[in-house]
């Protein structure tokens, strides 16, 4: 008697109209002189878990990676959360790769503030436009944010100094459709430690050398967020 499949391996009917739609934005931005895409994320870099270390070595010397204690008098968090957006390199000259830390963890607040960077950064390179592709987490598409959006895009069309902000969500599950995913997992292997606890500053510092990025003030959450 045959199997029913599982329900990973079964269709999925919405993905095929968002891919699409997320590759038919794409190609419009490419097109666009003025126009920005980028691919943004938000991660979090853990102190205490290893991340996975894939190398052709003997079983028995195989470095064997565990999960760090901090002491427990120890200030800093446990992990720290980024937000991350690559950036198409075009005649903007636009660095490829943003980051910016938050002193706390990603929430609607936050996002609204890293907006509001990326708007301002963006402008001061001549962009009309930004291209935005993300995942549906709750801190990208709360209320808040898409009513923030509203407003600075309608002052934008007023003439107000900036681009507008098009937003394009990403199907759930799908991280194969985000180009950042992948260079995550390399970042976390690259800047962890074996045997050592990094410190805050020192993981943070790690994390932006590898990407080769500016390092920025982190962003601080609200005591009160509505």
């Amino acid at each position: 008697m045959a199997t029913r499949p599982t329900r990973e391996h079964q269709p999925r009917s919405g993905l095929g109209p968002k891919k699409k739609r997320r590759d038919r934005l794409s190609q419009r931005a490419r097109t666009q002189p003025t126009w920005a895409l980028g691919f943004g994320d938000a991660v979090w870099w853990s102190r205490l878990t290893q991340p996975d270390q894939h190398c052709w070595t003997d079983a028995d010397t195989m470095d064997k990676l565990q999960e760090l204690t901090p002491p427990t008098d120890a200030p800093d968090a446990k992990a720290l959360a980024c937000y991350g957006l690559l950036v198409r390199p075009g005649p903007h000259q636009l660095d490829p790769r943003w980051l910016r830390f938050v002193s706390g963890r990603p929430v609607s607040a936050v996002t609204l503030a890293c907006l509001a960077w990326c708007s301002a950064r963006l402008a001061a390179h001549g962009c009309t436009a930004f291209l935005l592709i993300w995942d549906k987490a709750s801190w990208h598409r709360s209320h808040a944010v898409r009513h923030w959006r509203r407003q600075h895009n309608q002052q934008v069309k007023r003439g107000a100094a900036g681009g507008r902000i098009v937003v394009c969500h990403l199907p759930s599950k799908s991280p194969w459709l985000n180009p950042l995913e992948p260079k995550w997992v390399h970042g976390k292997r690259a800047v962890s430690e074996p045997d050592r606890l990094l410190s805050a500053d020192e993981l943070e510092a790690r994390v932006y050398a590898y990407y080769g990025c500016k390092s920025e003030t982190p962003l601080v959450m609200p005591k009160k967020v509505a």
